[in-house]
């Protein structure tokens, strides 16, 4: 499956997050041309992930702000240009704010929706574009979260950001069909990445009670998620359109 990735241009928004890092890797193990985007500055993205200082030939970083339009574009058009054409998007970039409705300001939720779904879409829809402009039958990777498919207590914004995603990925799904587009969704559950990692490596008590939670009794780690993404951009999956993997240990279970 890797070999057929092996100097493939892919875009990665969020890439310099445990989650975006870790499909990067896999691209690059595969011989992939990989671009990532992130909001820190190219020096500090550096210090953030030292493989950026590594004489990487297929490795490319850009400071991109998701929310952006003009900027996503721009990125989309100068990397068509520069690298050849564009062959797989993964819209990663996320933020989560953990609050009820009562304490949620207007700001916050304004934010989640900017970055989680207003931001994929520019990304999708421009890779899309970019995508029928060269004739590639490209993928389009969503990477949501089970908590956009069952509702959870304290994630309002992100929630809802999400299963708006959800949407979307079947919206882009049915229209970019014809042009021989794939887009599709993995929806992780609890992942030892991003903000949970950093509140359960304080108590590594929450880690194992969040766990006992899951009906398969774990959590996933980031490089579990990246062999999926992989894997639904393969030609195994060559009939996969519009679809979300939810891989969540069966929590959407018993959520109602």
């Amino acid at each position: 499956m890797r070999a057929e990735y092996k100097n493939k241009v892919v875009l990665i928004s969020g890439g310099l997050g445990d989650i975006g890092r870790a499909i990067a890797e896999d691209f690059l193990m595969a011989e992939a041309i990989v671009c990532i985007a992130d909001r820190f500055a190219p020096a500090l993205a550096k210090e953030r992930w030292s493989l950026l200082d590594e004489s990487q030939t297929n490795l490319f970083y850009d400071q991109v702000d998701v929310t952006d339009a003009d900027q996503v574009e721009s990125w989309v058009d100068r990397i068509q240009r520069e690298l050849g054409a564009i062959v797989i998007c993964i819209a990663n970039a996320a933020c989560v704010t953990i609050q009820n409705f009562r304490e949620l300001s207007n700001a916050a939720w304004k934010n989640e929706m900017a970055v989680n779904l207003d931001g994929a879409f520019f990304l999708a829809n421009a890779c899309a574009k970019s995508f029928v402009a060269t004739g590639v039958q490209g993928n389009i990777v969503f990477l949501g979260s089970w908590a956009g498919h069952a509702v959870h207590q304290n994630l309002p914004a992100y929630s809802v950001s999400k299963a708006g995603l959800r949407m979307l990925c079947q919206a882009m799904a049915l229209e970019y069909a014809i042009d021989g587009i794939r887009v599709n969704e993995i929806a992780p559950g609890y992942v030892n990445a991003g903000l949970s990692k950093v509140v359960w490596s304080k108590d590594a008590t929450l880690q194992k009670k969040a766990a006992a939670v899951v009906p398969l009794g774990d959590i996933l780690e980031a490089e579990e998620i990246a062999k999926q993404v992989l894997w639904i951009c393969s030609d195994n999956c060559r009939q996969m359109t519009g679809t979300s993997i939810i891989l969540d240990g069966g929590l959407s279970l018993i959520r109602p």
